[in-house]
């Protein structure tokens, strides 16, 4: 499995603590997404990032809903690869 989450370079100069906010999912569980594909887009602080499939599979599960807040290095979803 892998983890789809925030990369951590992104939140090097955010104050420990702030969160992010999942704004909208792109796909749904057991959707195929392919390489390079929006899966989600978050907010953090005053910046909007899309998190992008980093290989082609299917969306597992997603463990962080639409409009839920979600912690620095929290896993948003699992992606199964190849499938």
């Amino acid at each position: 499995m892998i983890e789809i989450k925030l990369d951590s370079e992104l939140w090097r100069d955010i104050d420990a603590g702030t969160e992010g906010l999942v704004d909208a999912w792109h796909i749904k569980e057991g959707d195929h997404a392919r390489a390079g594909q929006t899966l989600v887009t978050v907010i953090l602080v005053k910046t909007t990032q899309e998190l992008v499939a980093p290989c082609a599979g299917k969306v597992a599960q997603i463990l962080v809903p639409a409009e839920a807040n979600f912690k620095q290095g929290q896993t948003l979803a699992l992606l199964e690869e190849n499938v």
